[in-house]
């Protein structure tokens, strides 16, 4: 029998978060200048996730306000408003999730992923890695380059070929951040122990 995604977890499971070490804000608690960085992510989160729900991985970061504007703009940049395209870039973050054994990142991803036309299958195959049978040359590639950064700490010469036949300089760059951004996100997540949002726990639960 097919496993739910709720029921999916990578070797040594996930992280464990049973409580924030620093909690996110909380609506009530912002100032008025941190009211307009909320519309900000208010409008990043719908055409990241289709809709306009904050989810608490921006509450937390907005605890440090001189970070948070620049991070979201250059975050942007990688996603949604990447050049990889959508459905790859999500790929790619559902790996790094699943590498680096971040929930939170998986969790969201899986939702995102599945908005942007992701099915089951492709979430379910990202758990088995890049020699899964099913993937593309070009998704195989890019694949290997986010377990390569993740376990060497480079893309190895082998692997950054593969991708050249796919990816010009300037998206061959691209992959690199946008592998490296989310490692370095899910570590502040996992270090800080952020749990997922229960909406996003349910679409777990419920997707095959």
């Amino acid at each position: 029998m097919t496993p739910t995604l709720a029921e999916l977890a990578p070797p040594g499971g996930w992280r464990a978060t049973p409580q924030a070490h620093i909690a996110p804000l909380r609506l009530a608690e912002l100032p008025w200048p941190l009211r307009g960085l909320l519309a900000l992510a208010g409008r990043f989160a719908k055409k990241r996730t289709g809709s306009r729900h904050i989810p608490d991985v921006f509450l937390l970061l907005m605890r440090n306000r001189r970070l948070f504007r620049p991070w979201l703009r250059f975050a942007s940049r990688l996603m949604p408003y990447g050049s990889i395209g959508r459905r790859d870039a999500e790929l790619v973050i559902l790996r790094v999730g699943w590498n680096t054994r971040c929930r939170y990142e998986w969790g969201q991803h899986v939702a995102i992923g599945l908005r942007a036309g992701l099915h089951a299958d492709d979430i379910f195959r990202v758990t088995r890695g890049p020699s899964a049978e099913g993937w593309t040359p070009q998704r195989a590639a890019l694949l290997q380059a986010t377990d390569d950064l993740h376990g060497e700490g480079v893309i190895s010469a082998g692997t950054w070929q593969r991708l050249a036949a796919h990816y010009a300089p300037a998206q061959l760059i691209e992959i690199g951040f946008l592998i490296g951004h989310y490692q370095m996100l899910a570590g502040v997540l996992n270090s800080v122990a952020l749990p997922l949002e229960p909406q996003a726990e349910r679409l777990l639960a419920e997707a095959r």
